[in-house]
């Protein structure tokens, strides 16, 4: 299944609909430090950790901890979704174990970051791993538990609603 990445998500009711997201559709969430909130805090809780138990869950240190932890289980793609990205999100092809990138809900992704992704990696057609969802000009971005749940439908879609029968249920 796919990989979920929120690069220091800020807002809880975000993450909750994200673990929700994840416990749905057999996605796993990984989640990079800082965070802007305590994973047990009630907030969160409203808005989705009763879910958690339905949901694999990790919380790592930084991203270089991520990117190790993931390709150590086979995690070979990355897929980071920003405003201002060069395709849209449903313009590429996307694969089980790829991991999907979103930044945090003030400041997106950092621009060195992103600069990283497309040195160390192009898709197989030779695009941007930096996609976007579009948008009506002037608008600055989506909800973030939004922008997941497209891209990740999305991908999921691509590979015919499939759940690996190692999903977290």
């Amino acid at each position: 299944m796919f990989r979920i990445v929120l690069f220091e998500p800020e807002i809880p009711p975000n993450t909750g609909n994200v673990i929700r997201l994840c416990a749905n559709t057999g996605a796993e969430l990984h989640l990079v430090k800082p965070l802007g909130f305590d994973l047990d805090k009630r907030s969160l809780r409203r808005a989705g950790l009763d879910y958690r138990w339905m949901a694999a869950v990790q919380v790592h240190a930084d991203l270089a901890a991520c990117r190790e932890a993931l390709a150590a289980t086979g995690t070979r793609r990355w897929w980071a979704v920003e405003t201002g990205g060069t395709r849209r999100y449903d313009e590429v092809h996307y694969e089980p174990g790829d991991a999907l990138l979103f930044g945090s809900e003030r400041r997106g992704l950092p621009a060195e970051l992103l600069a990283e992704l497309r040195a160390a990696q192009a898709d197989a057609q030779g695009g941007d791993v930096v996609v976007e969802i579009p948008m009506r000009e002037g608008n600055r971005s989506l909800n973030l538990s939004n922008a997941v749940t497209l891209v990740t439908y999305e991908a999921w879609r691509q590979n015919g609603f499939a759940v690996p029968p190692d999903a977290t249920r």
